[in-house]
């Protein structure tokens, strides 16, 4: 199930990180988001941050320009 869909198409780097970060604090520990994203380089920027914070990315797909991850929230 997921807790909280935001979307961050459109968004350059550094924003969809700071717009995550700032989901994630709102809905707290053991939640998922799904965020999706046409930042070329949120998909490293989420893999180091999920690993940073301690988080888990749970599923990472790519269509056309589109990046969806679905990120469950450590405790």
């Amino acid at each position: 199930m997921i807790d909280l869909e935001l979307d961050c198409k459109g968004m350059n780097c550094p924003m969809p990180i700071v717009e995550l970060t700032k989901a994630a604090r709102s809905i707290g520990p053991g939640k998922r988001i799904e965020v999706t994203a046409t930042d070329l380089a949120f998909k490293p920027d989420v893999e180091a941050w999920a690993r940073r914070m301690g988080h888990s990315i749970e599923d990472f797909q790519e269509e056309d320009t589109v990046q969806r991850a679905i990120i469950l929230l450590a405790n």
